[in-house]
């Protein structure tokens, strides 16, 4: 069964998607309220582009986030009493000074109690974070499953180039382990690494044979267990993710994982690196599953990233539930699910998947919108920065394939807004120029005026025009996500799509602040969206032409 992708603030899907006691492993990467700006690096070249900025501030919405936990609970949220003193208690300690960090833990709080209504009782949470946040976070785990419920802090330790700094390098990582409830009935495998020996302790556990006999890893053993049997062995995967053979058992010197894991970094030249900015390594999230799950439980990752999680927990058998704020993260995940697995494992949700989604999407998140409506058009955003043309930067492009084989190259310009006067065609016209293009595409959210319909009519006809006649091929064309979504588009040639969906993400930053929604639910409306169906306004001959058997954007 396909694991389930959603596009949206992980609180809004976590309330309206995800079934109480119904996931059995959490493992989040949240930001981590750095102050830092992330950049994505592109493969094969040194072009980068900025992913997301790490820096809050108390505004509205933290305020509203605060008061959630406090004195406006909304209607079927439990919030312990003990987050509500707490949260009280840190805003009279940091808000003269770190409104920054009492906006990052109010995002947080909020959705850690969703968490904990939508974990099983036998399931666990992992919260993976940097020394800076954790004892902040601790405190709100402890506030939010209890002092008892909390396991390990689990140290990743990593090796990177050095800095300069008056202090000790920073090379570790940590993990917070919370399970739902105290005592011993949560799912827990134990795992085993290489560990060299002291004698003392050969002395007091006995000979390797019978450490390897030895079964019960869940309590000290006693003298009797000590003397036939030994310390516990299983056949889990050791600290080099690779399965032990039986005939290996006896002469092999493993001992139960301690709470530091030692595990490499992802190689800037790894193949495994997808250029995303924070991405953590296979081997670490398949330590987590293969200790706190078993094949078919469904595991949740609510900052999905890249999509680490979801890809260790398909090649592992479980499955997954992946949310991401940003719609260049879920492509990128698509993208890399797609390489790894065959036939498709993911089902999208979120997205926009009429005309009044888009346009809340295009009012509410401009820079998701582009990139979502160059993907819808069968484009894909350029790499690298953004390339700076008439009219600020360039969207997208195109390819298309003409009648003779030929590669025409098209550049997109996305406008969302309800303001749109010719100059915008002018611009894109100069940028065709500028960038040697064969033609452009003015994809608009709204109607345009007529006076931009005779702009782009006067742009002329693209070079190749004549093997069709003209019909399609102006050199400046205008086409409304209306027409887009209706399948109401037809090209002049053979559309050569991206290999996938997916595409590197846009160069610009977003603040990290992610309280708001991607499009929020909305009452129906009584009114008609005005928006004019094609064939019902002037169009040049090219505009709003019937479908036909010419290639499509693809369907979602």
């Amino acid at each position: 069964m396909p694991g389930d992708l959603y596009y949206g603030d992980n609180l809004d899907v976590m309330r309206r998607h995800v079934s109480s006691e119904s996931v059995d492993l959490i493992y989040l990467d949240p930001p981590f309220n750095s102050d830092q700006t992330y950049n994505i690096i592109h493969k094969g070249s040194r072009a980068q582009e900025r992913a997301f900025v790490d820096t809050w501030s108390w505004d509205d919405k933290a305020e509203a986030a605060f008061r959630e936990l406090t004195d406006r609970i909304p209607a079927g949220v439990s919030v312990p009493p003990e987050l509500t003193a707490l949260m009280l208690a840190l805003k009279e300690f940091l808000y003269r000074d770190r409104k920054d960090l009492l906006a990052y833990l109010s995002m947080m709080a909020i959705r850690l109690v969703e968490m904990r209504r939508v974990l099983r009782p036998t399931g666990s949470l992992y919260l993976h974070c940097d020394p800076n946040t954790s004892p902040y976070l601790r405190l709100l785990l402890d506030a939010i499953f209890g002092s008892p419920c909390f396991r390990n802090e689990v140290v990743w330790r990593y090796r990177r180039w050095p800095t300069k700094a008056m202090r000790f390098q920073r090379m570790h990582d940590v993990l917070l382990f919370y399970t739902a409830r105290a005592g011993r009935d949560h799912t827990f495998h134990t795992l085993y690494g290489y560990e060299k020996l002291a004698e003392s302790t050969l002395k007091t556990f006995g000979t390797k044979k019978q450490r390897a006999d030895f079964s019960s890893g869940h309590r000290k053993p006693s003298v009797e267990e000590t003397e036939s049997k030994g310390p516990p062995l299983s056949d889990y995967w050791d600290i080099e993710d690779e399965p032990m053979a039986a005939s290996e058992v006896e002469d092999d010197p493993r001992v139960p994982l301690s709470d530091a894991w030692e595990i490499k970094v992802i190689a800037a030249i790894g193949k495994e690196r997808t250029g995303y900015p924070t991405q953590k390594p296979l081997p670490l999230l398949r330590r987590v599953l293969e200790a706190s799950s078993n094949p078919g439980d469904l595991v949740l990752d609510p900052f999905c990233g890249c999509g680490t999680t979801v890809h260790a927990a398909e090649e592992m058998g479980r499955r997954w539930k992946g949310i991401d704020i940003a719609i260049r993260a879920i492509d990128v995940i698509k993208d890399r699910l797609d390489a790894k697995f065959s036939p498709r494992v993911w089902t999208e949700h979120g997205e926009p998947a009429d005309v009044e989604q888009a346009m809340h999407l295009a009012e509410s998140n401009a820079y998701d919108f582009q990139w979502w409506a160059v993907r819808q058009l069968g484009g894909r955003p350029p790499k690298g920065e953004k390339k700076k043309g008439g009219d600020g930067g360039i969207d997208g492009e195109l390819t298309l394939i003409d009648g003779k084989g030929v590669q025409r190259r098209g550049v997109v310009s996305v406008k969302g807004g309800r303001t749109l006067t010719p100059d915008f065609v002018k611009a894109l016209s100069e940028t065709v120029r500028q960038e040697k293009a064969d033609f452009g595409i003015l994809l608009t959210m709204h109607e345009p005026t007529q006076g931009m319909r005779d702009t782009a009519r006067e742009c002329g006809m693209a070079s190749w025009a004549d093997d069709y006649g003209g019909k399609l091929a102006h050199r400046i064309r205008i086409i409304t996500v209306p027409e887009l979504m209706a399948r109401q588009v037809q090209w002049p040639g053979k559309l050569e799509r991206p290999r996938t969906q997916s595409a590197p993400p846009p160069p610009e930053a977003r603040p990290g602040e992610t309280l708001s929604l991607p499009f929020a639910p909305r009452a129906p409306s009584t009114k008609k969206a005005k928006v004019r169906r094609p064939g019902t306004a002037k169009t040049t001959p090219d505009e709003g032409a019937p479908e036909s058997a010419t290639a499509r954007p693809p369907k979602k």
